[in-house]
């Protein structure tokens, strides 16, 4: 069995859970927000067994898309001040870390 920590972005996780859901997978959703943007993400925790990784990471690849955004760049440390320049960010996609587990118990 294996542990999946899925990062993806807010945009994603609904189509994203959607699909996990009707393929029969179950995950724990948990809100965060990323740090360069500070936008916010969802962080899924998944107890996947080892045949079903692939599948799983199928449906992330399948579902959770990058995109270019123009995001005001701000000079200096102040979110509140003008934006100097507007900068090309790629966003979207998922960062997918894949643990083993010891052990795992559903009470």
């Amino acid at each position: 069995m294996r542990l999946l920590i899925i990062v993806t972005s807010n945009d994603d996780v609904r189509l994203l859970l959607g699909t996990l859901i009707e393929a029969g997978h179950r995950a724990t959703k948990l809100a965060s927000t990323g740090g360069f943007l500070r936008k916010g993400n969802t962080t899924l925790l998944m107890g996947v067994e080892d045949e079903d990784v692939d599948e799983v990471l199928h449906i992330v690849r399948s579902t959770c898309r990058r995109r270019v955004i123009h995001y005001p760049f701000h000079v200096g440390e102040h979110p509140g001040m003008v934006p100097q320049e507007a900068v090309e960010v790629e966003v979207g996609g998922a960062a997918v870390f894949i643990l083993p587990v010891e052990k795992f118990y559903r009470f």
